[in-house]
């Protein structure tokens, strides 16, 4: 099994072979899981294979000379080099040694969990989640995954993710080296959150980076809804040195719109959003005691990585209810990399508009700002990720919701 780790075979010294994602899983149940923080169980499919795969396909020379082409400042032809890419590696023939193994180490999850056992399929890249660059969000995910036929077909479909448009414009723009990032997989047990709530768990608040709350979001549904923020959820503030000591020190709790939540669909066996019922809607998400046991694993997951890297090491964690056991899980944890990595902790910037002239113009729409500092440039409003080639540099760009593959775009907007 040269392809296969299970997560209690691998830590964070792993991270070479099965990537970010998956190595911290497995120094979680390895070090956490005696703590009270609850990780699904499931195994890594290693970088190895990624390469092997390359390899036996005749592929890396094919990749790279498509890479020669690439203008990172030209979208339509980053979107070309791209699909072009992801295209090679997806309909690559899997090498039956390594197709063997994936289903040997499914078989072994189906004694565990029962038969055709649902599986959530990750892409974990091998220099992931570094203090100074996080890949989160950049390669696919694959939910609710049943039967070996649909993981072999979805494990071809995540490597070939290592090259979405986000991923390839990333790279560039952090001077990674394409062929020197490799895609590990994780294939890890479904935690049925369709059934309950999920969302994620910063141990700082955001916004300023005071780093004495855990702040929670929540809502109902699968956490891809969360992650990608096509749903406003609830909020939950806890204070942790008044936490630790035992106190429910939940500071604030503000409920979300939470419209919509994505469950499984009978029919077709994949994803779906549905609409929440009004009376859900005003209700939070998570109780009092689950908001207290969500950030008591916060705290514990933050503490066991700021004594490994022998600094604060703030987290971005994302979580998930079990609807049919009750049970709140840690299904991710990564450092968090926006104000890990600012030097002065202590300072917090405010921006305010005083030109009078300015004050008095129109207002021509307002909204959520990604970023807390003023620009000026001329309004480009996109409906669509279709359209994001018409931005141009120096544009305010205006949409109704983003997620990561707007990553190029928002690099030149102003």
């Amino acid at each position: 099994m040269k392809f296969i780790k299970f997560f209690d075979q691998i830590s964070l010294k792993d991270i070479p072979l099965v990537g970010g994602k998956n190595a911290s899983l497995g120094e979680m149940i390895k070090n956490l899981k005696p703590k009270g923080v609850l990780i699904p169980g499931g195994f890594a499919i290693t970088s190895d294979a990624y390469w092997y795969l390359l390899k036996e396909n005749k592929l890396e020379s094919k990749i790279k000379d498509l890479l020669q082409s690439l203008d990172k400042k030209d979208l339509k032809q980053l979107e070309k080099v791209g699909k072009q890419i992801r295209k090679l590696i997806q309909n690559a023939i899997l090498p039956k040694d390594l197709s063997e193994q994936i289903v040997l180490a499914y078989k072994k999850m189906e004694k565990k969990y029962g038969k055709n056992c649902d599986v959530a399929v990750r892409s974990s890249a091998t220099a992931e989640d570094l203090p100074e660059a996080s890949f989160a969000g950049q390669q696919e995910t694959f939910l609710n995954v049943k039967g070996e036929r649909k993981l072999l077909k979805v494990c071809s479909e995540c490597f070939a993710s290592l090259f979405t448009n986000r991923a390839i414009s990333y790279r560039e723009d952090h001077n990674f080296t394409h062929m020197d990032v490799a895609l590990s997989i994780g294939v890890q047990k479904m935690v049925r959150s369709d059934k309950a709530s999920s969302g994620v768990i910063f141990t700082l608040d955001t916004e300023s980076g005071f780093k004495d709350v855990v702040f929670i979001n929540s809502s109902y549904g699968l956490g891809e809804n969360i992650v990608k923020g096509l749903v406003n959820p609830d909020e939950f503030y806890v204070h942790k040195p008044t936490s630790e000591k035992g106190f429910k020190s939940i500071l604030k709790k503000r409920v979300g719109t939470k419209k919509n939540k994505l469950i499984y669909s009978v029919i077709s066996g994949k994803t779906k959003n549905v609409s929440v019922k009004e009376i859900d809607r005003k209700n939070f998400s998570l109780t009092d005691k689950e908001i207290l046991k969500l950030a008591q694993q916060a705290i514990i997951i933050e503490e066991h990585y700021s004594k490994l890297k022998k600094r604060w090491m703030p987290m971005d964690i994302e979580w998930a209810k079990d609807g049919n056991d009750g049970k709140l899980y840690i299904v991710q944890a990564r450092p968090e990399t926006v104000h890990s990595i600012n030097k002065n902790k202590n300072v917090m910037e405010e921006y305010s508009l005083s030109d009078p002239k300015n004050l008095k113009k129109k207002i021509l729409v307002t909204g959520k700002s990604v970023g807390r500092k003023i620009v000026s440039g001329k309004a480009r409003v996109v409906k669509t990720v279709k359209e994001i080639s018409k931005v141009q540099a120096g544009e305010i760009l205006v949409t109704d919701i983003t997620d990561p593959d707007w990553e190029p775009v928002m690099k030149i907007a102003a």
